[in-house]
């Protein structure tokens, strides 16, 4: 395709046809109506002179017969810039006037007429006149005229204007919409071209942005937001199978260990029903690596409308802290809750509460004090301006700040925990539920230990919707 083919084939170019199309109507109306106005008046002013000189005439031939009227007729007739006048008997002879010729037929034709005349000493050429046929006692006829010539001309003038107007608008118009076309083209082009390159694996790429704020802006604003989120996604996707891959051939090589080991060495019914729950331990192991997958896949994708309640944030603290106690008790740990009432949250009950759960079961974990320290796990509900805040305290080794924001991705395990049981998928969970409401997952210095916070937003302040997660791994 030709690049002239292209530009009229183009959104903009049509856009602007159109527009153009539109004012060359617009201005011919608005041009036509008002040489039409003025044409109008002119015919007007002529037609109310034509009258008021016969009606003078009349009351000159009223006072002093036709004797007066002639000699009216002759001083007007003398005078710069005169009428058209003429008095003829009843047989259309002339008796005074400055018409010399007439059409046929037009003083046997009463009332207001639009004729060709030659004034007196002319002996060629015509000219257009309005005039009036007025019958006189006695048979006399009086015309009263006025020329139309200059109004004519005028006429003429607006035409000339309008059509030179329509002129230069479709030829300004065209080159303008030729112009624009070709910038808007050429964005688009561009656009486009950035566009190949994303389709074609470049994810890092991005639709270039004029400055200028304008539609086309703001499109590549949104469109850019979404390929950023994509990116992420896919980034999040790549580090998901890696650490799937990773994480899962250690139990799935320890299940198959098992499963050869009761094969090769098994005598008796006794070592092959050890060796079988063995494998269900494992085997469950990996159910709940994968539940936990599902979980955090759910909550990124956001929670069904059905799901979405109003609720009190301060009954989810006293059920988890409710259902941890005998674990902490087992552990030698205290757990405390204090949870104001009334802290009203719009969500997934079931989500935020797994969520809760998953940190205090992190804290009863990996938050064990340090000989002669207090051993305490809290559990703080409260409402902070338009936030409401759930915080799990502990008292021990606590987590680096710069691993603070490591440890909410999938599968991150720090050193001193791999030892111990778990997936690494607990606190991810957490964030995506975080994320899911449009609140956040933080952590802070409990001094000493670590306070895992998750602040949501209250329930009056949502919208009738949950906002849409936000990149894993951001800031939080």
């Amino acid at each position: 395709m030709t690049p002239i083919i292209k530009l009229l084939r183009s959104t903009a170019f049509k856009i602007s046809l159109i527009y153009l199309l539109v004012t060359a109507v617009g201005t011919g109306l608005v041009l036509g109506r008002v040489g039409w106005n003025v044409t109008h008046l002119i015919d007007a002013q002529i037609r109310q002179t034509v009258d008021t000189d016969i009606t003078g005439l009349s009351e000159q031939y009223s006072e002093g017969g036709i004797a007066q009227l002639v000699g009216a007729i002759e001083r007007r007739s003398r005078q710069p810039g005169a009428g058209l006048y003429l008095v003829t008997t009843h047989a259309g002879e002339p008796i005074v006037g400055n018409v010399s010729s007439l059409p046929e037929g037009v003083l046997s034709q009463p009332g207001l007429v639009v004729t060709d005349y030659l004034r007196a000493g002319e002996t060629s050429g015509s000219h257009r006149a309005i005039a009036r046929i007025f019958l006189l006692p006695g048979g006399f006829r009086l015309l009263v005229g006025h020329d139309i010539e200059e109004g004519m001309r005028l006429r003429r003038i607006f035409v000339g204007a309008l059509v030179t107007s329509l002129i230069w608008l479709v030829i300004i118009g065209t080159i303008g919409g030729l112009w624009i076309a070709r910038r808007v083209l050429h964005r688009v082009d561009t656009i486009n071209d950035r566009a190949r390159a994303i389709v074609g694996g470049d994810l890092s790429a991005r639709l270039p942005s004029a400055g200028t704020g304008d539609e086309l802006d703001r499109l590549v604003d949104n469109l850019n937001s979404m390929l950023d989120r994509i990116s992420l996604l896919a980034v999040g996707l790549r580090e998901v199978s890696d650490n799937i891959a990773h994480d899962l051939k250690t139990p799935l090589t320890r299940l198959r260990s098992r499963a050869e080991q009761a094969l090769q060495f098994a005598k008796s019914p006794d070592d092959y029903r050890v060796a079988l729950e063995k494998v269900i331990e494992e085997s469950d192991s990996l159910i709940r690596i994968f539940n936990a997958l599902l979980m955090i896949a759910r909550a990124e994708a956001g929670a069904g409308p059905d799901s979405l309640v109003d609720f009190d944030a301060a009954d989810v603290a006293r059920d988890v802290g409710e259902l941890y106690e005998p674990a902490a008790e087992d552990r030698g740990l205290s757990l405390d809750v204090e949870a104001a009432p009334g802290l009203m949250l719009h969500g997934s009950r079931e989500l935020i509460g797994q969520a809760v759960a998953n940190l205090v079961d992190n804290a009863l974990k990996y938050g064990m004090p340090a000989e002669g320290a207090e051993a305490r796990v809290s559990i703080c509900a409260k409402r902070l301006g338009p936030m409401i805040e759930i915080s799990v305290g502990d008292r021990g080794p606590g987590i680096a700040p710069t691993d603070r924001e490591r440890v909410q991705e999938r599968f991150v395990r720090l050193e001193n925990s791999r030892s111990r049981p778990g997936s690494g998928l607990g606190l991810s969970l957490a964030a995506a539920v975080a994320r899911l409401h449009g609140g956040t997952l933080r952590f802070e210095d409990n001094a000493p230990g670590l306070r895992a916070v998750l602040s949501l937003p209250a329930a009056a302040l949502l919208p009738p919707k949950l906002a849409p997660p936000a990149p894993r791994g951001e800031a939080a």
